[in-house]
């Protein structure tokens, strides 16, 4: 996996599309309690703090639903404020053949997703972006591989995978920076060993 920059990595096995799936890496600095919209009828979950990965996907070749756009709306807070790494992604986007030159951050961001939620923490921060870019719908092989990792925990069951029950695609970490370094090579592992089985029933 191509290391982009100090927090974007980035990975595609055929080179083709503005799709992909993603993780991010969010680090919450304060314990809080958190009600993460109509999410089991506006329950209060506690957040403890530490760091936190979430499993996305954006399929479109253009528009709010391409990768490029939906990473740099998670980067960027209602109120407008970007996370840092918002602005290595409107610089490096372009260079990886996700997005345009013209890129624009999102305006009027309202809460859609779960983990909208705690990226508009004042206190979270979006350390890091890992792209798979593919034609393949990654998310769920993704999301499964991470809940099943003993370094993550589930801190409330289906949080984050509204769309999939009985997952969970926001979970925390409790893991040192050699697990986040490994995670890029076994992301692109899975890319790669799916798409080549993709090909081969083809």
């Amino acid at each position: 996996m191509k290391r982009a920059d100090n927090n974007i990595f980035f990975a595609t096995n055929d080179g083709q599309g503005r799709g992909g799936t993603y993780v991010l890496r969010i680090r919450v600095s304060e314990p809080t309690s958190l009600v993460f919209g109509g999410f089991k009828g506006g329950m209060s979950i506690e957040v403890p703090a530490g760091d936190y990965v979430y499993v996305g996907s954006a399929m479109s070749e253009s528009g709010s639903s391409c990768l490029a756009r939906r990473l740099l709306r998670h980067a960027t807070r209602t109120s407008g404020q970007g996370h840092l790494i918002r602005h290595s992604m409107l610089r490096l986007f372009p260079e990886l053949e996700i997005a345009d030159e013209d890129i624009q951050p999102p305006i009027g961001k309202k809460f859609k997703w779960n983990v909208d939620h705690i990226l508009d923490l004042p206190f979270a921060e979006l350390n890091s972006v890992y792209v798979l870019r593919s034609d393949l719908r990654l998310e769920p092989i993704v999301g499964d591989l991470l809940e099943a990792d003993p370094a993550t925990s589930i801190i409330e069951k289906g949080l984050g995978a509204n769309d999939r029950p009985g997952s969970t695609y926001l979970l925390r970490v409790d893991a040192d920076e050699a697990w986040w370094s490994e995670l890029a090579s076994r992301l692109e592992r899975t890319l790669i060993a799916n798409e080549n089985a993709h090909l081969a029933r083809s």
